[in-house]
């Protein structure tokens, strides 16, 4: 090996990895640990090969088909000092990015427009079922239909009342009163459905079984006709026009039946009975002015809404009623406050409805007991019935000045918008009440007819209260009787 062989060796050993990595000096290389080292680098060499534009790049390995394509790769600019020149992206390329943005954007704003035009169901546009209902009191203030968690529609017309089951699809007639004017004026089923209170014009209150169709006690307590009645859990609460609210405690019955036919055998159990039956009454409240015809528990059972014709709305506490002190009164309504419904998905939100001087929903914060809304709807109001599928409420309506009387309004909760009315009602509507499905309401039209439609919910699976009202009557009209 002669002395320049060993000259060349020693320079590629020392600027060889191996030796960098094996010498115990110590480099700083700042930046990535992939990029070279610019101390190691002969940078004026470089740059001279690089823009030297006579320079004929050849070597013993490579050949001039090679070396003229690295020459036509380069990117050089007039003065020739850069190798790679950065122009962005091209016009075609920054044109397909910004179609695709606005490619995006604009099915966003068709999408979003679509949602907004297009309703998740529609508004009925007639009855799904009439029924006859000769003898049905024409008269605001009584509350004479109810339909309980059993799938059992109870109804007054005028002696008589009937049941109507839309399982077995039969009509039955509970029973008829033979005292003349002593119609039932309020109908409420038990939470369960399991017994039916009967409110009656001369101040009567019955409890009656379902199963058994029999009369289980008469309570005592009012001196005029009861208007309206209302469950929670084992307490019957009832209003009348001796302007009193009542509550009873409905245990009692429950003794009765279990020890009806052990009073024989066990005379010490007649002290019992004689204790429960003595003290039914729970509670007299007398607060109103004039006849109480609206009463309505919350969801919770810890508060009751009492309306009067007087004009007044009571929100009363279950732990303080006996003590007759209200929590809360409203007297915002112009006119009597029949129509009550607490709001189930806020259970401090109570709405109420006026009659003909007021024709008012006014939506209610009992906790803080503030008016959060006030809806002038231009007609009386008789019932008001919670969506429970979907944040709605449905109002009935009776007398107007107006146009806007005998329909059905449809409103959207919290903002109060209308989503529709329906049901040209020639008369007016006396009651309004929601199946147990939730999905199904029937209107008590003055016409003595009873009108069902299918509003609230999604679109029922199966079997539905729909093919069941169908299956139950094959014309449009049907008698009830």
């Amino acid at each position: 090996m002669d002395q320049s062989d060993k000259l060349r060796l020693l320079q590629s050993y020392w600027y060889s990895p191996r030796r960098l990595h094996d010498s115990p000096t110590r480099y700083h290389f700042p930046g990535d640990r992939f990029l070279p080292n610019r101390s190691l680098m002969d940078l004026d060499r470089a740059h001279t090969l690089l823009t030297n534009k006579t320079t004929d790049f050849k070597s013993s390995k490579c050949d001039e088909v090679y070396q003229q394509k690295l020459i036509e790769s380069q990117s050089l600019n007039s003065e020739g000092k850069r190798i790679m020149v950065f122009k962005g992206s091209s016009k075609s390329s920054t044109k397909s990015i910004r179609f695709v943005d606005e490619l995006r954007q604009e099915m966003a704003t068709i999408s979003d427009n679509k949602s907004k035009q297009a309703p998740y169901r529609s508004i009925p546009k007639a009855e799904m079922i009439v029924l006859d209902a000769p003898g049905l009191l024409d008269d605001y203030y009584v509350n004479i239909m109810s339909w309980g968690k059993n799938n059992v529609l109870a109804v007054g017309l005028g002696p008589t009342l009937y049941l109507w089951n839309s399982v077995d699809q039969r009509i039955h007639k509970l029973f008829h009163v033979r005292e003349e004017d002593n119609w039932p004026t309020s109908i409420t089923w038990s939470e369960e459905a399991r017994t039916l209170a009967v409110g009656y014009t001369c101040s009567n209150l019955q409890l009656w079984d379902a199963e058994s169709s029999k009369l289980i006690r008469s309570l005592q307590g009012h001196s005029e006709r009861i208007t309206s009645t209302a469950w929670n859990g084992h307490i019957l609460t009832s209003g009348s026009r001796d302007k009193s609210i009542i509550n009873h405690d409905s245990r009692y019955s429950n003794y009765q039946t279990r020890y009806l036919n052990s009073l024989q055998k066990y005379p010490s159990y007649m002290i019992l009975f004689a204790v429960r039956a003595r003290n039914h009454l729970a509670s007299c409240i007398k607060k109103h002015s004039d006849e109480v015809c609206g009463l309505k528990w919350s969801n919770e059972g810890d508060r009751l809404a009492s309306g009067g014709s007087e004009k007044q709305l009571y929100i009363w506490e279950a732990s303080k009623m006996s003590s007759s002190k209200f929590l809360h009164l409203f007297t915002d309504h112009c006119a009597a406050v029949k129509a009550l419904a607490w709001c189930p998905y806020q259970h401090n939100v109570l709405a109420s409805g006026g009659g003909w001087n007021d024709r008012c929903i006014r939506i209610w914060n009992t906790q803080k007991g503030i008016c959060i809304h006030s809806i002038e709807t231009k007609a009386q109001i008789s019932g008001l019935e919670w969506n429970r599928h979907h944040k709605e409420i449905l109002s009935s309506h009776g007398y107007s000045t107006g146009e806007d009387q005998n329909k059905l309004c449809l409103w959207k909760y919290p903002s109060m918008t209308k989503v529709g009315e329906f049901g040209n009602h020639e008369p007016r509507i006396i009651n309004l009440c929601q199946s147990p499905d939730g999905v199904t309401v029937v209107s008590a039209v003055a016409d003595e007819t009873l009108r069902f439609w299918d509003v609230f919910g999604p679109p029922m699976t199966g079997t539905s209260m729909a093919s069941d009202l169908q299956g139950l009557f094959s014309s449009r009209n049907s008698l009830i009787r």
